[in-house]
């Protein structure tokens, strides 16, 4: 799925470093959010941080990232693994002491700049989408767009499956009005109401995108932001759900993959 760069024949200059050994250099500030690109040990033989950064860059520029979540869901789906009878989505708020593109001041946070993650799964809790917005952006205006992010996933025969039957969300939903949009995109809208009592039982089917957060949290360059640039912020966040995937994908047995 990488760009291939072609050497220049004439004045070629340093060789490139190795695509692998980079893209390992990634992973490893996914895990472990070191602050700046430049702390990146040389002795781990991934190369200088601003050659990783710069592969990043480029390789988010090709789109790279959506392509290998879109390949992971399907391998999942043709696995049996994925669970369209109902979705769930949520949002999470994240600190950004940078600034940038797709930030606010949250009202969650005492007015500190921020951002928020939203992130729609399956029943089972693996990520079809996500998306980045301002700390200062309201849970019910994205989740029509988690809804039509989500790719259409291939796997099996026929036509690709692209929306789930139903999708369930909490109180921070509630409007007639996304509950309409929901209901033109073919999909039925389970949100809890405001003002009733607590024990919809949403609860016990919500949990799948709670988990998803943890897991998506773990990975530390996402608890908080420390990019300006917000395209490669969600460079990060896609490769976070592409990697929460594959780990699903490790636990399913050789002999049921396809």
């Amino acid at each position: 799925m990488l760009p291939r760069i072609e050497r220049r024949v004439r004045h070629p200059g340093r060789k490139r470093h190795p695509d692998r050994l980079v893209f390992q250099g990634i992973l490893f500030v996914l895990h472990t959010g070191i602050v700046a690109w430049e702390h990146l040990p040389q002795e781990l033989g991934f190369g200088s941080g601003m050659t990783c950064w710069r592969r990043l860059a480029e390789w988010t520029e090709a789109g790279v990232w959506p392509r290998l979540h879109e390949v992971l869901l399907a391998r999942l789906r043709g696995a049996n693994a994925l669970d369209f009878s109902r979705a769930a989505v949520d949002g999470s708020h994240i600190r950004a002491l940078k600034r940038g593109p797709k930030t606010g001041r949250s009202p969650v946070d005492r007015g500190r700049t921020g951002s928020k993650h939203h992130l729609i799964t399956d029943a089972t809790g693996i990520p079809l989408a996500a998306t980045l917005t301002g700390g200062n952006r309201n849970d019910v205006t994205q989740i029509i767009p988690l809804l039509q992010d989500v790719p259409p996933v291939r796997g099996k025969c026929g036509r690709p499956r692209r929306r789930p039957d139903a999708v369930l969300a909490d109180r921070g939903y509630d409007h007639d009005k996304y509950r309409r949009l929901v209901w033109n995109l073919g999909v039925k809208p389970l949100i809890a109401r405001r003002g009733t009592e607590h024990g919809s039982g949403l609860g016990t089917q919500r949990w799948a995108v709670e988990r998803a957060f943890a897991h998506l949290h773990w990975f530390r360059r996402l608890r908080i932001r420390w990019e300006i640039r917000d395209d490669i912020h969600e460079a990060f966040l896609t490769l976070g759900c592409a990697l929460i995937c594959w780990r699903r994908l490790k636990g399913i047995p050789a002999g049921v993959l396809r």
